[in-house]
């Protein structure tokens, strides 16, 4: 075991159980618990929504897959990047002032009715827990290449890990831990970037000279068509990149971290800049890998490339440099995850069990003592899960999640928000079928259905792998269908009242129901 690598993890590890401990001093209230009391400023609350959506795929992922596929990886950058207008423009202030703690909150603000948001619950729990079991595995795959444990033991540190964040701290300790793995993020790549490009003489055309090099692409590097050949592939992805954020349950629960839209777009406007910061310094990683690295070097440790960032450190400034790296690696794994369990613990403990089984009789103290209960088991299952796959391919997960988010979370908040002829019906159908649809699409796809080394070896019987183009449309057309071809009319609320309040903060009405 390398001294320098299992020094600065337990210094990350230390330093995040005493934002812990302070966190956890400040959550006595279900208020505190979820969201923070709203106390987080916009500046803040930026920071920790880049912190929750850079993950390890986008981290080490993007800059392997740069390296690796050239062109093409760079437009995984774009389509995360560009999603969040869609959430700045559409989605971001009617959440914030028609929720209150969920996303169930914002649809039943129209559609009050015990099975709407239970549906919304049960959707943002798939959508949680799919997106952290890869978030787990990756993990674990790192901390045992670095500290040379087995894997087993690297998944457990980090479940125990993200469950104590979250546990004990709530939204606080969550939000303090992605504010610090941001700035770790984002120093140490920069750096790292501003290395590479010394050691080129600070020019650009010296760098991209050396990647035709060394790179089996030479002059094709910088043309599409390496990672997809299919055009069809590359425009379904883009739509799961673009639209998926905007139906992210962890991403969409950190707009009621502030206390006023004012500071909800200083939010996104921050992470806009931040997250478009940080894949330009991920494309001169990317860039900087292959040239000082080496194509082969790369792909003989890790085919996908996902070690490069890491490699590239430890060839310019040895194990001191790449034991940073990847110690910033495994914050931004476990501040993600934190991030995912908060969300998967606000929709089970204010959705299902206040508002369903309780149906909103019971004290505060009886629903903190849930939440923390409903995180420790969700992270207790999903550490399981990331056992149990350890010899498994998970990566199809990451583009699971962001197509259910797009087709069914999306088209059911859009039309709630915008369309007077939209009801409870039209939102059932839209969840279901976009949920059914993409997960039926993945599961006859190429990601488990593949004769060379998928879960089940025969043909794919749907040949995209990003079947979001299907799964998309999809769920805005059952959406649509469900609302014209439904009986009733009519929503609970008046929709004049209801997009009043979801522009203004207005509401009329003398009782909410």
């Amino acid at each position: 075991m390398n001294i320098t690598y299992l020094l600065f993890f337990l210094c990350i590890v230390v330093c995040t159980l005493i934002i812990t401990y302070w966190a956890a001093r400040q959550s006595k209230t279900t208020n505190q618990f979820y969201i923070a009391a709203g106390s987080l400023t916009g500046l803040q609350n930026g920071m920790a929504i880049s912190g929750d959506y850079i993950s390890a795929a986008s981290f080490l992922g993007i800059v392997g897959t740069i390296a690796i596929n050239g062109f093409d990886g760079f437009l995984y950058a774009i389509g995360f990047l560009v999603s969040y207008l869609i959430v700045l423009f559409f989605i971001a202030e009617p959440v914030h002032r028609l929720g209150k703690y969920s996303l169930g909150d914002v649809i039943c603000a129209r559609f009050p009715s015990y099975k709407m948001r239970g549906i919304m619950a049960i959707g943002a729990l798939i959508i949680s827990i799919f997106y952290m079991i890869p978030q787990l595995v990756a993990a674990g795959l790192l901390i045992r290449l670095l500290l040379d444990i087995n894997y087993s033991a690297s998944v457990l540190i980090i479940g125990i890990l993200m469950t104590i964040y979250v546990v004990f701290g709530g939204m606080f300790a969550t939000s303090w831990v992605q504010i610090v793995k941001t700035v770790l993020l984002l120093s140490g790549t920069f750096l790292l970037a501003l290395i590479v490009l010394a050691r080129f003489n600070w020019s650009i055309p010296n760098l991209l000279e050396q990647v035709t090099l060394r790179s089996p692409l030479g002059n094709q590097f910088s043309l599409p068509g390496h990672l997809f050949n299919n055009p069809l592939e590359t425009i379904s992805l883009h739509l799961a990149l673009v639209l998926g954020t905007a139906g992210l349950p962890h991403i969409l629960i950190r707009l009621f971290t502030v206390r006023n839209t004012v500071e909800v777009r200083k939010s996104l406007l921050t992470a806009s800049w931040i997250i478009g910061a940080f894949y330009l310094i991920a494309l001169v990683l990317g860039l900087g890998a292959v040239a000082l690295v080496g194509f082969e070097e790369l792909v003989m440790l890790d085919p996908f490339g996902n070690l490069a960032a890491p490699l590239l450190a430890e060839s310019l400034g040895g194990d001191f440099l790449m034991a940073f790296i990847a110690a910033i690696a495994f914050t931004t794994i476990v501040a993600v995850v934190a991030g995912l369990v908060i969300s998967a613990t606000t929709a089970f403990s204010h959705d299902i069990y206040y508002h369903l089984i309780k149906k909103e009789n019971v004290s505060e103290k009886k629903r903190v003592r849930a939440a923390r209960w409903t995180a420790f088991f969700i992270g207790l299952l999903s550490t399981l899960f990331a056992l149990g796959l350890r010899n498994m391919n998970v990566t199809f997960l990451v583009s699971l999640t962001f197509i259910v988010a797009a087709s069914s979370n999306l088209p059911v908040l859009l039309f709630t928000i915008y369309w007077r002829r939209f009801n409870q019906t039209g939102a059932i159908t839209g969840m279901l079928s976009g949920l059914i649809v993409s997960l039926v699409l993945l599961f006859l796809g190429p990601h488990v259905m593949n004769p060379d080394g998928g879960w089940i070896s025969m043909e794919p019987l749907v040949p995209l792998y990003n079947p979001g183009i299907i799964a998309i449309p999809a769920g805005f057309l059952g959406a649509y269908l469900g609302a014209v071809l439904s009986r009733n009319k009519e929503s609970a609320v008046p929709f004049s009242a209801f997009y009043l309040q979801a522009q203004t903060g207005v509401d009329i009405r003398r009782e909410r129901p």
